[in-house]
């Protein structure tokens, strides 16, 4: 196995968990694609017999890292403006947790497969994990509309954030 038996505890101490966002619509230039680190989350990885991933996610603890492109930069109001539209329109405040079903050694790392809880629905999702010299890099693309979340738009509609974000983690084992 590429990832040594134990549990391991990760966290925003030892690891970095955000969500990217896209942009499209007639008014697309003047909105931003967004980095948005979640700065409050939990996660137990078991590797061994019975391997398996459970995460815990703050709904309210994403913070608007960075914000590219737009007709102007990204001022603090603007991200603070941001995080309330996430906490109110958008994941409402519900819990956002993952738990595996299986989690499978595939040599450079890991599949894993679970269910997705957020915005008050369970959806299975798969992603793989790649390990190198003790860091774990994975991600996947999460559809909004398939949990029930209707992706941000403004200006009547014209300036819309994709429905479709990508989920980043990068992990140091230690």
């Amino acid at each position: 196995m590429a990832i040594q038996a134990g549990t391991y505890k990760l966290g925003p101490d030892n690891a970095s968990l955000h969500v990217e966002t896209g942009r499209s619509g007639a008014a697309a230039k003047a909105g931003h694609d967004l980095v948005i680190d979640v700065t409050s989350w939990d996660a137990t990885l078991e590797i061994g017999d019975s391997s398996s991933l459970t995460l815990n996610a703050d709904p309210t603890a994403l913070h608007v890292r960075e914000g590219k492109g737009g007709l102007q930069a990204l001022g603090d109001d603007d991200k603070a403006d941001i995080r309330k539209t996430i906490d109110k329109d958008i994941l409402k405040k519900k819990s956002i947790t993952f738990t595996s079903s299986s989690v499978e050694d595939t040599g450079s790392g890991l599949k894993i497969s679970g269910d997705l809880e957020m915005g008050g629905k369970s959806k299975p999702v798969s992603f793989d994990v790649s390990e190198s010299d003790g860091t774990l890099t994975g991600s996947t693309t999460v559809n909004q509309s398939d949990w029930g979340i209707k992706p941000y738009s403004a200006l009547f509609g014209a300036l819309k954030v994709n429905d479709d974000v990508k989920v980043v983690v990068e992990a140091k084992l230690g």
